[in-house]
Formats: structure tokens, C-alpha cells, sequence
């Protein structure tokens, strides 16, 4: 894809000033304009996607897979998901036609992990194993990393706009000052489907051992200060 004068005009600025020119240039666009604008701005070849297949990972999909139907979907495939999230997944690949790249990590650590159990000593340790170390094999391949992060879900993400740079990689938060309540109009006018354990009181849902039911994400490392697992830190 050519690239843009805007991504000319943006490039040749200080990171500083490009992530703040690309934020102001962003902030009055909606959840689909800036969706497609990534795509003028940087190249196709230059983004990529991943998604949790949890809570509300469809309003998200559904967005891209309108806009960018070629658009590969990274999904980090701890080995410790509930089954309904690996069903929901299944569910939303059908329902948009979505390419979807399942990364995991190495077998042997990951089977460190169950056998030494170390979601219940050091839950910081077992997500760099089985979530960061994964992706970092391969974000080095890309320029831009979308995602769907909302400020209203943790004190951390509050504090994010649109665009950041974070370990030699472009964060791109198109839905971050989306509402829980325009998420769940956006749901609802479209009719697409929550994640099956959302209606058991699940409304963040990560890896079995480490979520219980909670309101936003106070339900994931439960009885524990940690809110992030490390992916977006």
C-alpha cells in the first residue's frame, strides 16, 4: 500500500512529536475512521492484531473485520483458557471470516508452569512465559500493535490515549475512550455475542486459574494487586 502523506509528514517528527501529531490527528475521528486511517497511515504489512477472544472481543473484531477483512488476528494461546473462551473464538472466526494465528509458548516451559504451578506463586512469572515472551517472538515483525483496550477497564489503561510508544512497537488503542455503555450499544445494535461467561458474572476473563466472576476486571488475579498481565505494560 502507498504510504500517505500524512505518514510521510508524521515519520520525519521526533517519536514525541509524531505519537502526539498522530493523537490530536485521531481524537475526533470514531472507532471505524480511525480503523481505517491506521491503514492510510501505516501499511497494511505494518499492523498487527491480537485479541483475547474474552469479554467483549466482539465489538472489536467486528469493527476490523468490516474495515480489514485481510487483517491476520494474533490470539496467544496460554493453554490455560476456558473452554468457552476457545468456543467463543470459534464462534467469532465463523461469524466474520476471521484469519486468526494462534501463538503459544515453547511446550517444555510451558509445561514448567502446570507442573511447578507457578500461576499460584508468581502469576507474573507464568504470564511472561505463556502470554509475553510469545508475542514478543514476533511484534518485532510489525510497526504498529492494535488493540482493544478501554480506559474505563483498570487505572493503567485510563491513563493511555489512542497511540503510545511502548518497547520499540506503536500501541494503537482504537477503542480506548469508548464508554462501557457505547460498547454495549454498539453490541446490542449489531447483534453480536457476548462471551458465554459473561452472563455467569465473568466481565474480564483471562486463563482458568487466575479469573473469577467480578465487575470490570477486579475478577482476574483475584485477592491480588496485580490488574495487567503484562502485555500492555
Amino acid at each position: 500500500m502507498p504510504t500517505s502523506q500524512n505518514a510521510q509528514d508524521t515519520s520525519a517528527l521526533l517519536p514525541e512529536e509524531r505519537l502526539r501529531a498522530l493523537n490530536e490527528r485521531y481524537r475526533s475521528l470514531t472507532v471505524a475512521e480511525r480503523i481505517q486511517r491506521v491503514y492510510e497511515d501505516f501499511g497494511r504489512e505494518d499492523i498487527m492484531l491480537t485479541s483475547s477472544f474474552a469479554a467483549t472481543s466482539a465489538y472489536f473484531l467486528h469493527v476490523f473485520s468490516r474495515i480489514a477483512p485481510w487483517q491476520k488476528v494474533y490470539f496467544i494461546d496460554t493453554g490455560y483458557h476456558f473452554p468457552e473462551t476457545l468456543e467463543y473464538r470459534k464462534l467469532l472466526i465463523e461469524k466474520f471470516h476471521l484469519e486468526v494465528v494462534d501463538i503459544r509458548a515453547e511446550d517444555w516451559k510451558h509445561e514448567f508452569t502446570e507442573t511447578d504451578e507457578t500461576y499460584k506463586k508468581d502469576p507474573d512469572f507464568c504470564c511472561s512465559i505463556n502470554k509475553v515472551e510469545p508475542l514478543f517472538e514476533i511484534k518485532s515483525n510489525y510497526k504498529v500493535w492494535a488493540s482493544g483496550l478501554m480506559r474505563w477497564q483498570t487505572e493503567h489503561r485510563s491513563t493511555l490515549d489512542i497511540f503510545e510508544e511502548r518497547n520499540g512497537i506503536i500501541k494503537f488503542y482504537p477503542l480506548i475512550d469508548v464508554t462501557r455503555e457505547e460498547r454495549d450499544a454498539y453490541i446490542k445494535e449489531h447483534d453480536l455475542p457476548f462471551h458465554p461467561l459473561v452472563a455467569k458474572g465473568y466481565n474480564s476473563i483471562g486463563c482458568t486459574h487466575c479469573t473469577v466472576p467480578g465487575q470490570d476486571r477486579s475478577g482476574r488475579w483475584n485477592n491480588s494487586p496485580k490488574t495487567e498481565c503484562g502485555l500492555h505494560l
